[in-house]
């Protein structure tokens, strides 16, 4: 495998979203405060909190793996646009004195997400190919 710069680029927005997502499991996996706040504010705690957590922990360990990075971004974009969405409409921006860090946070995996799917979207189109059965 050769390196390149296109190489490099992805493995920093894959890191980017991983450790993002990966070091708030913590939070969401012991209900640390925030996260409880946050989840029961929506009204989906505790349930929310673990099944996001799941899901967090699914979509890095996908991105983190080149062949299925598509995938795991396309998880990872759906999860943090709920996270937006939220923060936009029912919890603010700031949420307990944060200073909108977990906002900026969700943005970031958001774009390196968004970044992912579409350099290897063929990941995904790949999906949709019929692929041709040899003859025998």
């Amino acid at each position: 495998m050769t390196i390149t710069k296109k190489n490099i680029v992805l493995w920093a927005f894959r890191l980017l979203a991983a450790v993002i997502m990966l070091q708030t499991l913590f939070f969401k996996f012991t209900a640390a405060e925030e996260s409880v706040y946050i989840f029961s504010r929506l009204g989906i705690e505790p349930w929310g909190r673990i099944g996001t957590g799941i899901g967090e922990l699914i979509a890095s360990i996908l991105i983190l793996i080149p062949a299925t990075t598509a995938f795991g971004a396309m998880l990872g974009l759906g999860l943090m646009s709920g996270a937006i969405f939220f923060h936009l409409t029912k919890l603010g921006i700031v949420v307990e004195n944060d200073s909108g860090q977990l906002f900026i946070y969700a943005l970031l995996v958001f774009i390196s997400c968004l970044v992912l799917a579409y350099a290897c979207r063929g990941q995904i189109l790949g999906l949709f190919k019929k692929e041709k059965k040899s003859d025998l």
